[in-house]
């Protein structure tokens, strides 16, 4: 039961940091100015909607593979948390007039855009590879629990990083609560499965 209540607690979080803010967001907090291509804003929220698709793949694949109730929420949990706030800022990138793809590499906005090698499907720290993915569709029961959860504490521990990186340098107001919620959750979770990993007689990887 508390394990249920972390997870929900943590969903509802993020779900309270990311509501109502769909209007009057380009310029928002950001002295009037609709954010550029190049700015922190849009980098963030192009790099974050790929990064948290990733998570709604992983969360929707380990709910077929387990009957175990206790992930299937978290896993829940996780892909309506992200899928919506994927959807807010892809909306943002349509408000702001700004293409959601760049030419530039991932986290360039962070002048990090090196970090990443995109080998094997992994274009973001803490994203999972093709084949990690491919893994974890073919496992089942603990084995899946256990890799689904140490797939996303890498997960979330990069997006935290990626997170904190517009609490640092974006300029809407709006967008950086939204991303000062992720980090609090996110990082919530990562205790929370932690936990779980460790009544499964596992660890994280990192």
């Amino acid at each position: 039961m508390r394990h249920a209540g972390l997870i929900a607690g943590a969903a509802a979080a993020a779900l309270v940091a990311a509501g109502a803010i769909t209007y009057a967001v380009a310029g928002d907090d950001g002295g009037g100015r609709t954010p550029s291509a190049e700015s922190a804003d849009a980098g963030f929220a192009r790099d974050m909607a790929v990064h948290h698709q990733q998570a709604v793949e992983m969360s929707y694949v380990v709910r077929d593979r387990t009957k175990d109730e206790e992930v299937r929420r978290l896993a829940y949990d996780i892909a309506q948390t992200q899928a919506n706030q994927r959807g807010m800022m892809l909306g943002w990138l349509d408000l702001w007039g700004l293409p959601k793809v760049s030419s530039e590499p991932p986290m360039t906005w962070m002048d990090m855009g090196g970090m990443a090698s995109g080998k094997d499907g992994a274009l973001m720290p803490g994203m999972a590879t093709n084949s990690e993915m491919k893994k974890l569709g073919e496992l089942s029961g603990k084995q899946a629990e256990v890799f689904y959860l140490q797939l996303m504490t890498d997960h979330h521990k990069g997006g935290v990083h990626m997170a904190e990186g517009c609490v640092a340098r974006c300029r809407v107001g709006v967008e950086k609560r939204l991303a000062q919620g992720m980090v609090e959750a996110q990082q919530s979770e990562i205790s929370l499965m932690a936990d779980m990993l460790k009544e499964r007689g596992a660890t994280p990887r990192s």
